[in-house]
Formats: C-alpha cells, structure tokens, sequence
C-alpha cells in the first residue's frame, strides 16, 4: 500500500464542509487521520479539473472529507489503480467508493507508451516539449501528467456523448479519479475475459462492446487498445476502461491501424468462443460511422 501524504503540519482537519461543495459552509471538525489516509483532494482541483456536470449524487464534494486507501485493483507498466473510499466522518450518506489511477513517477515507470498514440497531439509548453523529446527526468514528469490529463479528457468526453465509460470524478496531476465499478462492498467488476463462455450472454456481450465503438468512432475516435482486458462486464453493462492512448482516425496517421487493431482484437476473443463474428465487417462499418462526422483531438 502506498501511504497518502497529509498535511505536514497538522492531523487534525481544519474544516468540515456543511454545503454542495467545496468552500461554503464551513464548520470545524477534528479528524485523525491514520496511515493510509488523506484529506481530500477535490478543494484543490479546478472546474476544468472536475467531471462534467450535472454530476452524480453519489459524487463527494465536502471539504470535510477525508480520502482512505483500501488496497490494489489492478497494477501496469505505466500506472496502478488503487481502491479509494471518500468519505465525511460521522455521515454515512457522504461515503463513495472511487478509483484511484497513478500514473508512475519518473524513478518507477518507463516509457511504455508508443509514440504512435500521441501523432496529432500538442504540447503548448516549449519547455515541456523539449523535456519530452529529450527523455529528461522533467520530460518523464510531463508525460505521465499528460497521460493522466488526456485519459481524464477522454472520459469526459466519452461520458458527454453517452459512451459507457466511469464518470471521471477529477484528475491532480498524475492522478485520476473516476467512478468505481463494482459492488459496495469493493469487489471490482469482472473483466470482459473473466465472463462464463455461454453463447447467449456472449451474444449481447459482443452487441454492447460493437455499439461503444460505434459511438467512438462517430466522434471519429478509436480506442487503440481495445481488448477483453480493458472492458469490464457489471450487472451485465459492459464498461470500457483504459482511455489515455484514445486517438483520431483522421489526424493521427496510424489512427486507421489502431481501429484495426481494436477489431481485430474484439473479434479474435469472442470467436474463439465460437460466436459468428467478422473483423473485417465490423472495421468497415466503423470506417464509414468515422467519416461520417467531425473528428475530435484529446
């Protein structure tokens, strides 16, 4: 577990909000917090750092909430997610459960991530972009809050044109934040690969995953590393996760492979579970729902 950092100068919480967000309503409150725990980090974040509105009820917004790290759910070359709890003390209706995707600092993570993904994006900072080029400790700073930024872009973005994606509930540096999808009590859904091989569940399993890509490539977006491990199946809704590589079909030149390649992956795992799929078929129709509409850049 990786412990959260508090304030250096204080264990005690200052303040204990009493309204819809963040800084009204302010009534003291004196919380301990132990290892494993932090204030919260929502006061901090800007509007265009927050998730879309109108946000879910279940979203915690108080000031007085505290943050507590519950254990792994899934570890990775570039970042870990971890099981959060935000939570007001001594309020049971104020408690959810998140996500918590880090993306690796400089000492711990490599550049994994292929250049292929970011063709037709920019960097606006002349000195983070030569950071980048160069590989620096700086340059690898920037790119793990890049890549936290653009998945925290794409989930809002996906999330506004009804795609089947965890609200994104804010992003803080290399950290992102987003709905947790599971039970309450923090059993993570399943992986798209994890489900039972029974033709009739896999039938509409494979409907839902072809509909997320339509919606994606009428935005003329494609994934780029679609595969059963990166769509989860909960109360039978499939949920795509894994969004920071999303590319453009028509501004990145190898968007056109990378929808293939999303094909050809979905279709090779629900075949080999005998149902009539085609690769082919499926790229062509995503092709022409890609051209059909404008095209839009993370």
């Amino acid at each position: 577990m990786i412990p959260f950092s508090a304030s250096s100068d204080a264990s005690v919480s200052p303040f204990l909000s009493t309204a819809d967000d963040d800084d009204l309503g302010l009534s003291f409150a004196d919380v301990e917090l132990v290892e494993g725990q932090r204030w919260t980090t929502w006061p901090a974040a800007t509007p265009t750092e927050r998730g879309p509105l109108p946000r879910p009820d279940w979203v915690v917004t108080s000031a007085g909430a505290v943050d507590t790290e519950l254990g792994i759910l899934k570890t990775g070359k570039e970042a870990d997610v971890f099981l959060l709890e935000r939570a007001v003390p001594g309020d049971p209706a104020q408690r959810t459960l998140l996500a918590a995707k880090r993306y690796r600092g400089a000492e711990r993570r490599s550049f994994h991530r292929s250049a292929v993904y970011t063709e037709g994006r920019r960097t606006r900072n002349s000195r983070d972009a030569r950071a980048l080029a160069k590989k620096s400790e700086h340059g690898r700073e920037v790119a793990a809050a890049q890549w936290s930024l653009a998945e925290f872009e794409a989930l809002r973005r996906m999330r506004d044109i009804g795609a089947p994606v965890p609200y994104p509930v804010q992003v803080s540096g290399t950290e992102v934040l987003m709905e947790f999808i599971g039970s309450p009590d923090g059993t993570a859904a399943p992986r798209l690969a994890q489900v039972r091989n029974d033709p009739t569940l896999l039938a509409d399993l494979y409907a839902q995953v072809a509909e997320l890509m339509r919606i994606f490539a009428r935005e003329g977006l494609a994934h780029g590393d679609l595969s059963p491990y990166n769509l989860l199946v909960h109360d039978g809704r499939v949920v795509v996760i894994d969004l920071p590589q999303i590319v453009d079909t028509v501004a990145n030149p190898q968007g056109l492979d990378l929808l293939h390649h999303d094909c050809v992956n979905v279709c090779d795992w629900f075949a080999r579970r005998l149902l009539d799929v085609d690769a082919e078929a499926l790229f062509g129709e995503l092709v022409a729902e890609s051209f059909g509409e404008t095209s839009f850049v993370v």
